[in-house]
């Protein structure tokens, strides 16, 4: 047990860790959006590549802090009556959810961002929202490893969810 312990402490670091990349995509995002408004209303020079950037860097974010949210249990969640049940039917109510919504989905769309970023590396995709055509790849990575770490943080919290259906107790 001492040693799952610690493989959940290690998710959990990894999901901090996550979140804590992602929020400084938050501030290239403001400084690229402020470069940008100041560039194009008052020197009447928009650029080519900002609004490329604002799109990753906002992607990026959501990425990378997805993990960190579930982690945190700051994710969307509809507690019509999960609000309502006791802590125990609380962590079955996540059981269940994680095993019928969660999992499948997650891991259709891991497969598919990890499909889509190993075929960008191959042919070099570039994005062509703009005439920039910046390198797709990269992109598609980081959505890939940010889907992964949601995946982890999700096995750990069913892990600790199911022991504590099963034992009225936390794990940690």
């Amino acid at each position: 047990m001492p040693s799952l312990i610690k493989l959940l402490k290690f998710i959990d670091w990894l999901s901090e860790k996550s979140g804590a990349i992602g929020k400084w995509f938050a501030l290239l995002l403001v400084l690229i959006g402020s470069f940008e408004t100041i560039a194009r209303h008052f020197f009447n020079a928009p650029t080519i590549w900002a609004y490329d950037s604002m799109c990753m860097a906002g992607g990026v974010i959501y990425m990378l802090g997805a993990s960190y949210n579930y982690l945190h249990d700051s994710h969307t969640r509809v507690d019509l009556f999960y609000s309502q049940a006791s802590p125990r039917k609380q962590a079955l109510i996540d059981v269940v959810g994680a095993l019928i919504l969660f999992f499948p989905l997650m891991i259709i769309m891991f497969k598919l961002a990890v499909t889509w970023a190993v075929k960008a590396w191959k042919i070099n995709e570039v994005m062509f929202n703009s005439f920039w055509y910046p390198p797709a790849a990269p992109y598609r990575t980081v959505f890939a490893i940010g889907l992964f770490l949601l995946i982890l943080q999700g096995i750990a919290r069913f892990i600790r969810d199911l022991h504590f259906v099963i034992r009225g107790e936390t794990i940690d």
